[in-house]
């Protein structure tokens, strides 16, 4: 098992403290999150929460993925950064995997780029994307992605985009792990056919367990035996030994962990050092006797 520390929607100035701590404590991986703007008005809902309310985005300090992944690469030297997730349809293809391409060459292949259709349409109408068929403009991104990132001459010919023969110099001297997030069927069947990986948002066991079956039948209807296949989630299972064992015997590879409940209004008033107690006391109750 594998172990990623999430802090999201805290004082960005902490981010690469937290970044040193967690690195230091043991943790494989750290997640980034993505949110691009916060419309002054809108009736969408966000459905990782059980009310659907959004007004906790309001006033965070939220800094571009990729460019706060390329901060924290630059005040580490061993942990993985999983963005979690990068709103890949709304974003031009061509310049996501140049920047994915480089902020591999620079961290020495660590990173995991989660990726996932927007929940917002404000995000798509705002950005000059169609809302509609983005499942399979996402769809479509992924594939220039994964051929551009090779650092190769790549081609490709789709329904929404024409990318001409052409490289990016340089590419990643690894391939760059894809990771899926959403709940939706066609999520779990995209981190499949497309991807290296799925991400869970969270949610209770009992959804939890159903997702995994249904990410399991997907895999043995597409054929799919790897073994190096990633599968991230968010569970209350997380925080003991045994539950870590009834995740290793789901098919899980990697526990997201937090320490707190992100979706407040308002600031974040918890201090750093108190962040940094938290995730320090799991790695030593958890990652150190779990292996």
């Amino acid at each position: 098992m594998r172990f990623t520390y999430a802090e999201a929607m805290t004082q960005a100035t902490y981010y690469a403290p937290l970044a040193q701590a967690a690195e230091k404590a043991g943790y494989t991986s750290m997640t980034v999150a993505d949110s691009l703007i916060y419309p002054k008005d809108s009736d969408s809902k966000y459905p990782y929460t059980d009310t659907g309310d959004r007004e906790f985005l309001e006033g965070k300090e939220f800094i571009e993925t990729m460019v706060l992944c390329a901060h924290l690469f630059a005040h580490t030297t061993t942990l993985r950064l999983t963005p979690f997730v990068l709103k890949l349809p709304v974003r031009p293809p061509v310049l996501v995997a140049k920047q994915a391409s480089s902020l591999a060459f620079l961290s020495n292949n660590r990173l995991g780029l989660g990726v996932g259709i927007s929940p917002w349409p404000e995000d798509f109408a705002n950005l000059g994307v169609p809302w509609e068929k983005r499942g399979k403009r996402m769809d479509e991104c992924m594939d220039i992605l994964r051929g551009l990132t090779t650092g190769e001459f790549f081609s490709y010919s789709g329904e929404f985009y024409e990318v001409d023969e052409l490289k990016q110099c340089p590419g990643a001297s690894e391939k760059i792990p894809l990771l899926v997030g959403g709940h939706a069927d066609a999520a779990l069947r995209r981190a499949v056919r497309k991807g290296d990986g799925w991400m869970h948002a969270g949610g209770d066991g009992e959804e939890l367990d159903r997702l995994l079956t249904r990410l399991a039948e997907i895999r043995a209807e597409e054929g799919d035996t790897r073994d190096d296949f990633e599968v991230h989630v968010i569970s209350y299972d997380a925080y003991d030994l045994d539950g870590i064992k009834r995740l290793e015997d789901k098919g899980v590879t990697d526990c997201i962990v937090g320490f707190r409940v992100p979706y407040i209004k308002g600031p974040d008033t918890e201090p750093l050092e108190k962040k940094i107690e938290h995730l320090e006391r799991y790695a030593e109750n958890i990652i150190a006797k779990a292996g």
